[in-house]
């Protein structure tokens, strides 16, 4: 079963009236700020995609639907290695389950109850490399962990 990861989304169909004269109108949008992700990021976001919702798990349950969080933002350098995988109830308040702790906005009683975001993603890493995932040099950089060569 392949897990959801909102990174990967494709855009939107083209909208009715989106093309005249054989020109694309202007479409408004906000976008995405922020630094492109690489593919090579792209494939550690599926990996942890893949795992379920890192605060689901450290509840006992296992929710397969994620999205991609980013832990601090998503212009700084290294931005998209620093991320947890997170349903919509742990990422967003009001959305999912009602009864959840979502990261934003309520970041402190997220961490209170799950622990540091840095510390989760450790642990997510460390449950990637148990199953025998090649994990990325700039993803164990970002976490603070050094890779162990065998």
């Amino acid at each position: 079963m392949k897990a959801w990861n909102s990174t990967l989304k494709q855009g939107k169909p083209l909208q009715r009236g989106t093309w005249s004269a054989g020109r694309p109108k202007a479409m408004k949008s906000r976008g995405m700020k922020g630094r492109a992700v690489t593919t090579e990021q792209k494939r550690f976001h599926d990996r942890l995609a893949e795992m379920g919702c890192t605060a689901c798990r450290r509840d006992g349950v296992h929710q397969p639907i994620v999205s991609i969080h980013h832990i601090d933002g998503r212009t700084k350098p290294d931005a998209h290695w620093f991320v947890l995988p997170l349903c919509a109830g742990h990422h967003q308040d009001g959305t999912g389950v009602a009864g959840l702790i979502a990261v934003h906005p309520w970041k402190t009683r997220f961490e209170e109850r799950y622990g540091r975001q840095v510390d989760l993603l450790r642990l997510c890493i460390e449950i990637l490399i148990e199953r025998g995932c090649d994990v990325p040099a700039g993803a164990l950089s970002a976490a603070g962990m050094e890779r162990v060569e065998a």
